[in-house]
């Protein structure tokens, strides 16, 4: 921490103007590793309620885009009509295991550990978290990585590539029909990516990954079900592969678009991300945003390790275990109950202690100094 670290003053007494704001250039809005915070509580020692903004533009559209996912949500929709009333059963539980591995691909390998750097994997793990990564089919790891290091240093300005403050529906699937704005890609080519370019395992999905995505995503999950259960190639098209991916990237989108916008803010009322249950259950624990914005090094992405919502710590944990995972990150409980006390908006359940999700491991870890009997 540095020796001049220092928190900011109420909202009411900081200064109107701010000298840096001017420059069209989007500026530093947010923390990406814990390197970058500039106070004792994980934070920036500016404020920068006041750098979030979206440049009034008319978007330049990606006609393709658009196309392609008009037809993946008709397919779905079809595709969700298919498994209510014809498809097997063994079809029904093969989406699934695909969407539970796709979203472990993302959540446990392209975020938390690429992006975030917030534990370490051994090649095994990595290999199988590349695997489950290519069949969500989200673009290369690389490629998402590097894009949600830009999303978190500086969110929502025009260099966050799901920029919020354009709406609900630009920060959920709008950003993907539109070109990039130029201070994402300007912001991107600025980020040193030489730890991800040191990932053997990384870059081969990189340089073969229209190879490699095409097959994971579609034609084995399409033909699995026709050759070993003896589905319909329909259904096996418009369930197992339509329904499930286009389920997998809605619900994935929700963290960008719904927990931005719905739930509480414990850790950070000045910032839009929020804490949401419902984002959470469907995405395997990154849901709780509001708290992966403040201390995003965290490898649960939360406060707790409460694995009902957040099977994507279970899966890590279970790793760590066998030594495949390690040198997992997390933040001091002194530090999380500053920001809270600081900067929450008062709902966070007695800072800790006492939190309904607290785990036993959790409540064991806990030193209780100068002790008194009951």
């Amino acid at each position: 921490m540095p020796p001049n670290a220092a928190t900011l003053p109420p909202p009411n007494t900081l200064p109107s103007t701010y000298p840096d704001i001017d420059d069209k250039s989007s500026k530093q809005t947010g923390v990406l590793f814990e390197a970058d915070a500039d106070t004792v509580d994980g934070a920036l020692a500016t404020d920068i309620r006041p750098l979030k903004k979206a440049e009034k533009r008319k978007l330049a559209l990606v006609w393709r885009n658009i196309i392609l996912f008009g037809y993946l949500h008709l397919a779905a929709l079809y595709g969700g009509y298919l498994l209510l009333f014809q498809a097997k059963w063994t079809t029904i539980a093969f989406a699934f295991a695909l969407y539970s591995m796709g979203m472990i691909g993302i959540t446990g390998g392209a975020h938390r550990l690429w992006a975030h750097r917030s534990y370490k994997a051994k090649w095994p793990m990595r290999l199988i978290l590349i695997i489950f990564n290519t069949i969500a089919f989200q673009d290369a790891a690389f490629h998402w990585a590097r894009d949600h290091r830009v999303h978190h240093k500086y969110s929502e300005t025009d260099a966050d590539p799901h920029n919020a403050t354009r709406g609900f529906f630009f920060s959920h699937v709008g950003w993907l029909l539109c070109k990039k704005h130029p201070d994402v890609v300007a912001k991107g080519k600025g980020l040193d990516l030489s730890d991800l370019r040191a990932d053997p395992i990384l870059m081969f999905q990189k340089r073969h990954y229209m190879i490699l995505m095409p097959l994971a995503c579609f034609i084995l999950p399409t033909l699995i079900p026709v050759y070993y259960w003896d589905e319909s190639l329909l259904n096996a098209w418009f369930v197992a592969t339509m329904f499930r991916w286009c389920f997998q990237l809605n619900t994935t989108w929700l963290v960008n678009s719904a927990a931005h916008k719905f739930g509480n803010r414990p850790y950070d009322k000045t910032i839009n991300p929020s804490q949401t249950a419902m984002v959470a259950f469907f995405t395997f624990g990154e849901g709780w945003h509001n708290y992966h914005h403040v201390f995003p090094w965290d490898y649960k992405t939360s406060e707790w390790g409460n694995y009902s919502l957040n099977l994507t710590t279970a899966f890590i944990d279970l790793f760590a275990k066998i030594g495949w995972a390690y040198d997992l990150k997390t933040v001091a409980p002194d530090t999380i109950e500053r920001r809270v006390r600081r900067l929450g908006d008062g709902t966070h359940e007695i800072w800790g202690w006492g939190d309904k999700d607290i785990t036993t491991e959790d409540t064991q870890a806990v030193l209780l100094v100068n002790k008194m009997a009951d």
